[in-house]
């Protein structure tokens, strides 16, 4: 597969299928990664793969959790505290979008409750990734970082794999690094579900527009 394919191709997947995904696979994933580039070669990422009951383990702890009333503490603010158009209005588009894919009306809590606990589900993939960084590190490192994990997701996709990249999988830093049992002086940025797309379902059916490459950027000569 050609790059700008597997750059237009990819998506964020929220429902897979349950067929295994094998360690060769994704350690080919992995070792393509790896290739992303970092200030005088840094190479921040660390990685956790899960599978099987250390998987289920950590979503039966996120969603006992969340069910406790206990506020996400991130290691990192994520969103900003105060919304300003043009982010606000996507942002509202973007969940109108998914939740009218998966038939879930405003006033249907319930729902909207399960759809929220479907991220630590890891929506169904059989694979978990979570991906950290020493929190020494400076905000260059975090850019380095991204470009890392975009590659996962690009690697994913020649490999007819699907991925979604999720910020709610870092609700709770401090229990993804007790359940496995991980250094407290690593940041948690986030973490990917990993697997084959369920192509049935609805939520994997709709796209979100991009803005046109003239609404953000000017030439200048």
């Amino acid at each position: 597969m050609d790059t700008t394919s597997a750059i237009t191709q990819r998506y964020a997947c929220r429902a897979f299928l349950d067929s295994p995904v094998s360690t060769e696979i994704i350690t080919h994933i992995l070792d393509t990664a790896r290739w992303a580039p970092s200030g005088v070669n840094t190479q921040p990422w660390r990685v956790a793969v899960v599978s099987g009951q250390r998987k289920q383990a950590i979503t039966d702890a996120l969603i006992q959790v969340r069910d406790s009333g206990q506020e996400p503490n991130p290691d990192y603010q994520y969103y900003p505290a105060n919304w300003q158009e043009p982010y606000r209005n996507r942002r509202k588009v973007c969940g109108l979008t998914m939740y009218r894919a998966l038939d879930i009306r405003r006033e249907d809590t319930e729902k909207q409750k399960q759809a929220w606990y479907n991220n630590y589900r890891f929506f169904g993939a059989p694979i978990g990734l979570f991906v950290f960084i020493d929190a020494e590190l400076a905000q260059g490192s975090w850019l380095d970082l991204g470009m890392f994990i975009q590659n996962i997701m690009l690697a994913a996709v020649d490999t007819g794999l699907a991925t979604c990249p999720q910020a709610s999988l870092a609700d709770y830093p401090d229990v993804i690094r007790q359940q496995l049992d991980w250094p407290a002086t690593d940041k948690l940025a986030c973490g990917l579900s990993l697997g084959y797309a369920d192509t049935s379902q609805p939520v994997n059916q709709y796209r979100l527009e991009r803005e046109p490459v003239d609404s953000y950027t000017k030439w200048y000569e």
